[in-house]
């Protein structure tokens, strides 16, 4: 079992005991292959007897219809939105990642607070502020960071869902069309994304490569996490 470690303070109102579950972040900037990895993952874990849930940002039942309703009217300032994605952070960690860590479950985690704070930076937050919203996550057992160069991000775009607004950074206009916003804005969180490897200890998965070998890599990095629990 692993006492709850937190970044900061953690939550002040209640007491964390040992939690026997593991919790795994993929992170990484848009269209890099997340949510493809984690449904194969889930798979993979669930066929070796593990009980598996999965999350990740703007799924909390509490703030996920806000969020959606303020990216459509791009009302909201940049600050009240950080803040806003904190709120839904915050609600499921308490009430999700916590609870099934409890349970014994593996959680994976679709992206993380990493991923909000690279973003808010972006858009201008000054970056120990940003750091510092976040003094109440939980330290996760591993974070995996698919890395992939823009090239590839971009050739995934355009045979896929197509460029679409936020991923573009459009609302900080990079650029004055889609594809080279998407290009300038993706390229920052690149940049903010290996200060964040290197602050909290990433292991970087080269996710320019078909799904297959990135699998491949992501299950030996699981692999291991798990003999190592075996033997403490």
């Amino acid at each position: 079992m692993t006492k709850a470690q937190f970044y900061g303070g953690g939550f002040p109102y209640r007491t964390m005991t040992d939690m026997p579950g593991k919790l795994i972040v993929l992170e990484g900037t848009d269209s890099v292959g997340r949510s493809t990895q984690i449904g194969l993952l889930r798979k993979w874990l669930e066929d070796e007897g593990f009980a598996v849930a999965d999350t990740g940002l703007n799924r909390s039942p509490l703030t996920q219809v806000g969020l959606d309703q303020a990216k459509e009217g791009h009302t909201l300032g940049r600050q009240t939105m950080s803040l806003f994605y904190a709120a839904d952070f915050a609600d499921r960690l308490e009430n999700l990642i916590i609870p099934a860590l409890k349970a014994g479950f593996f959680v994976l985690s679709d992206r993380y607070f990493y991923s909000i704070i690279a973003r808010d930076i972006v858009r201008g937050a000054d970056p120990a502020w940003a750091r510092k919203v976040y003094g109440f996550a939980l330290k996760p057992d591993l974070t995996l960071y698919l890395r992939a160069d823009v090239p590839t991000l971009v050739a995934r775009m355009v045979y896929g869902r197509g460029f679409n607004y936020w991923e573009s950074g459009m609302d900080i206009r990079c650029a004055d069309n889609l594809y080279d916003s998407f290009c300038i804005y993706q390229s920052r969180l690149i940049e903010q994304f290996e200060f964040l490897a290197k602050e909290y200890n990433f292991v970087t998965i080269d996710a320019n490569r078909p799904i297959e070998p990135v699998f491949a890599d992501l299950k030996s990095q699981i692999s291991a996490l798990i003999e190592q629990d075996k033997t403490t």
